[in-house]
């Protein structure tokens, strides 16, 4: 069901006019004096009159800008490609990030090439990844319900990284590391992408097993269907899910390697359409609402791909899947939902629905007394207002949400602290319920956050350290592609919880 193209990736050390590609990749950098060919692979000749050329192309090194010119007699490949990579200064190597993109937005721009080498600033193991890694994001493409395949144009089926770090020993781990990335990644955008006619609950519980069957020996799921969930109390995802025909799912996922350094749990938001129930959206907010299983789907790879890199550290992801309708057996407004665990949940406002899926999963993983428990979500429109739809909000304990913030920079991705303000607590007071499940209509995005911190439990009477992760904006692109990020699902988070299991690990050796 999940079906993502994995292009093929080499490395080599060759002199680039050896390197059989249909396109040859080079970066050109902005500065004040106007663009430059940085590191350039080409010969001194070709160079030198290719700079001098510049200016008059239009060629500006501008991130995203990419020019292709007839290849030159030297080189194997058909095609020159100037691929901008931003503002460079002398003296200042390139980020991991600014490769990635640079990489990512080439390989993405040239769709329909068969081939593409990338002759970018790469001259160790760390750059050298952070070129595969980009090439292998942008080298994403979705056209499952296309029938007209003849104007489809097919992903880069073959990238060749040109670095002098190619016979490094250290390389070869790097690179499988960036492939099993790209997979983890490719597999959310494409659940993301999914029609919800195909993605509902049933199917993506379905789509977890077929994903996770590559890693049985090391990965363990569990589906609870509809009996399971209402017989044990899981109030939150029944009340969400009960005026859809398409029951809701609880999918429980576990890696648990022996010698396990700590245990992590993640939760997932899984709505696999959002029509607001009763509380009917506008139906332009209904039309990217396929996206709001953004956070399950992005649980579920990042978990799959710390199995396959065989972390030391135990993770159980909780997939809380439902699909949120109206109809006439549809929560209403002013209805009382008793969650998972007794906690009762006053519903003022049905287009609340994730917060109390996740009540539902926050206290079940809660139960299993995880050292961190972080919870990842396409939860509020209020965080698209306060940071835009590139920059996802963290919130939470603060040496956990400190934490994901730093690996989150290490990964590449954009997150923002944010607090979680205690005066918001007293707008989710209710006359008939525990807790309401809408409160302070300014700041949304920490009110949902205030909203969720009710439901993260106690080991020996000591809060379990928490974040949460609000992607709504940041995980489906309404724009135009950039970087490496593809338009509509984006696959956002998978890399900042690898990153952050791999930091817990390396803090516990």
């Amino acid at each position: 069901m999940v079906k993502t193209n994995e292009p093929n990736l080499t490395v080599t050390s060759k002199d680039v006019q050896k390197v059989p590609a249909q396109a040859l990749v080079v970066g050109i950098g902005q500065t004040p004096g106007g663009p430059v060919l940085i590191d350039s692979p080409l010969s001194s000749r070709a160079a030198s009159a290719l700079a001098a050329s510049l200016p008059l192309l239009g060629v500006t090194g501008a991130s995203d800008e990419i020019h292709r010119l007839p290849g030159l007699p030297e080189l194997e490949a058909q095609t020159l490609v100037l691929a901008g990579v931003g503002k460079v200064s002398a003296g200042n190597p390139l980020s991991s990030e600014a490769l990635r993109r640079a990489a990512g937005s080439a390989v993405r721009q040239l769709a329909g090439t068969e081939s593409v080498a990338l002759a970018l600033p790469a001259a160790t193991v760390a750059d050298a990844a952070a070129v595969a890694e980009g090439a292998l994001f942008g080298a994403y493409g979705y056209s499952e319900h296309r029938t007209d395949k003849a104007k489809i144009k097919e992903p880069v089926n073959n990238i060749i990284v040109v670095t002098p770090a190619a016979d490094d020993k250290a390389l070869k781990p790097a690179l499988e590391r960036a492939r099993i990335l790209a997979r983890a990644v490719n597999a959310t955008r494409t659940l993301v992408n999914q029609p919800p006619s195909h993605l509902y609950p049933e199917t993506f519980a379905a789509a977890a097993k077929d994903l996770a069957k590559p890693l049985s020996a090391k990965v363990k799921i569990t589906v609870m269907d509809e009996k399971k969930l209402e017989r044990d109390g899981f109030g939150g995802l029944m009340g969400v899910g009960k005026g859809s025909s398409r029951p809701p799912r609880m999918v429980k996922v576990e890696y648990a390697p022996l010698r396990a350094k700590a245990k992590l749990a993640l939760v997932g938001k899984g709505i696999t359409f959002d029509s607001g129930g009763l509380s009917l959206k506008p139906s332009a907010g209904m039309q990217t609402m396929k996206c709001d299983m953004g956070g399950a789907a992005v649980v579920l790879n990042a978990l799959l791909a710390i199995a396959e890199l065989g972390l030391p550290v135990k993770v159980t992801a909780w997939l809380c899947l439902a699909e949120n309708m109206p109809s006439g057996t549809a929560q209403r407004p002013g209805d009382v939902m008793t969650t998972y665990g007794g906690r009762t949940v006053e519903v003022l406002n049905t287009d609340a629905e994730g917060r109390l899926v996740m009540a539902d999963g926050l206290v079940a993983a809660s139960e299993e007394a995880p050292d961190v428990l972080i919870d990842v979500a396409t939860l509020t429109g209020a965080q698209m207002i306060a940071l835009g739809n590139r920059v996802s909000a963290v919130m939470g304990e603060e040496g956990v949400r400190d934490a994901v913030k730093a690996a989150a920079d290490r990964a590449g991705e954009l997150f923002w602290p944010m607090p979680i303000p205690e005066e918001l607590r007293a707008s989710l007071d209710s006359q008939v319920a525990d807790i309401a499940n809408h409160g302070e209509r300014f700041g949304g995005m920490m009110t949902a956050a205030t909203f969720l911190r009710e439901f993260v439990g106690e080991v020996d009477g000591v809060k379990i350290p928490w974040a949460h992760l609000d992607i709504a904006g940041p995980a489906f692109n309404e724009g135009s592609p950039y970087g490496y990020t593809p338009k509509e699902g984006t696959g956002v988070a998978v890399r900042t919880l690898v990153a952050y299991a791999e930091d817990v690990v390396a803090r516990s050796v």
